[in-house]
């Protein structure tokens, strides 16, 4: 059974919620229909030709992808300019193309966490603090016979969760009245007498992120018509989730040590080094993109080294003088993705007959000579 594109996306918003995202930021659908069944997804850096090329060859119905293919308003949709090209072959061939930028950089598991691992970081802290989850207390009275049932389902579609803990609850016992009126198919008692029930009431936490899918699988395990069920808002914060990642080294290295085992795990041929090149290194900061904006919250992390993309001239400068050494491992690294996410997304839909490919094209757009 194929797996519609409604479902490949929900299940990969798990890993990224829309709301990680920063203000502004290009995600989600931005071309084609999730409408219909997906044969085969393709994880991409980049929507090229190439690539869509490759997604036709292939028989992928779905790219998703970190960089938007639509980044500014359309005025016009021409297909005789490279873009209007590129949107005319995917709708051509009914291939729908979403994008997770920033909500990917910032979800554990995502861009960011990838490129810490290929390093051999630990003790992994956030650059920069960008989302914090808002927590729910969600309460609903259920009949003692069905207590269990209920509270496998709200565990099972994710709530209960408090810090590193799971399938936290309390659960109070007591008596439930209730009288159905006339048109009421209740599942326990009768039309017009009032009914007195030995009930559970269950309190747990929910987060914003698994707050619908939680209440449904409470309301579809729960087993009377009308569900009796509450959500209060509440002071206590959830998980802070941030942007590029700081951590330490296994062991020091000098900068040109770095160097070369930065181009290793990330497969790059060449880096951009700022700083003295015999100097330690123990603890890094990591942020795909252009993370020259980031220099202070390096700095401010106690980090000896930033390893990002994109690095302008001033910047190389400001950090020189600031003491803080900069690998500049080129915009390209995020290609760490394409396996990440398309390794997660074949585990969740591991179930169905829908394939999950990581893109094979290079779509770095310098030549190095």
């Amino acid at each position: 059974m194929l797996a519609k594109g409604q479902t490949v996306i929900q299940l990969f918003e798990q890993l990224a919620p829309k709301h990680y995202a920063m203000a502004d930021d290009k995600i989600g659908l931005q071309l084609g229909s999730l409408q219909k069944d997906i044969t085969k997804v393709l994880v991409a850096l980049d929507v090229t030709d190439a690539v869509v090329d490759e997604a036709i060859s292939t028989g992928a119905n779905l790219i998703i992808a970190h960089h938007a293919i639509i980044f500014r308003p359309l005025a016009h949709l021409q297909t005789d300019t490279p873009a209007g090209r590129l949107y005319e072959k995917c709708i051509k061939h009914d291939i729908a193309v979403y994008i997770a930028h920033t909500n990917l950089d910032v979800a554990e598991g995502g861009v960011n966490d990838l490129l810490a691992d290929q390093l051999g970081l630990t003790e992994l802290t956030h650059l920069e603090d960008v989302h914090t989850e808002k927590l729910q207390k969600l309460v609903v009275f259920v009949p003692e016979t069905h207590h269990q049932q209920v509270l496998d389902a709200l565990f099972k579609a994710g709530a209960g969760g408090i810090g590193q803990y799971s399938s936290c609850s309390f659960n109070i016992p007591g008596t439930g009245t209730f009288l159905p009126q006339e048109g009421a198919i209740p599942f326990i008692g009768e039309v017009g007498k009032l009914e007195r029930v030995q009930e559970v009431r269950v309190e747990t936490i929910v987060t914003a992120g698994v707050q619908r899918r939680a209440v449904q699988a409470m309301l579809k395990a729960h087993p009377y018509e009308e569900v009796a069920y509450d959500l209060y808002p509440m002071d206590l914060k959830g998980r802070v989730f941030g942007l590029g990642r700081v951590g330490k080294l296994p062991a020091a290295m000098t900068l040109r040590e770095l160097t070369e085992h930065a181009k290793a795990v990330f497969d790059v041929p060449t880096v951009r080094v700022v700083g003295d090149l015999s100097r330690p290194i123990r603890k890094v900061a990591v942020l795909g993109g252009s993370g020259g904006r980031y220099m202070r919250h390096a700095m401010f992390a106690g980090a000896d080294v930033l390893v990002t993309g994109d690095i302008d001239y001033h910047t190389a400068h400001d950090a020189l003088a600031a003491g803080l050494a900069i690998l500049d491992v080129g915009h390209n690294v995020e290609k760490v993705m394409k396996r990440g996410v398309a390794d997660y997304l074949a585990a969740q839909l591991a179930k169905t007959d829908t394939q999950v490919l990581a893109s094979a094209i290079d779509t770095e757009p310098f030549q190095f000579i």
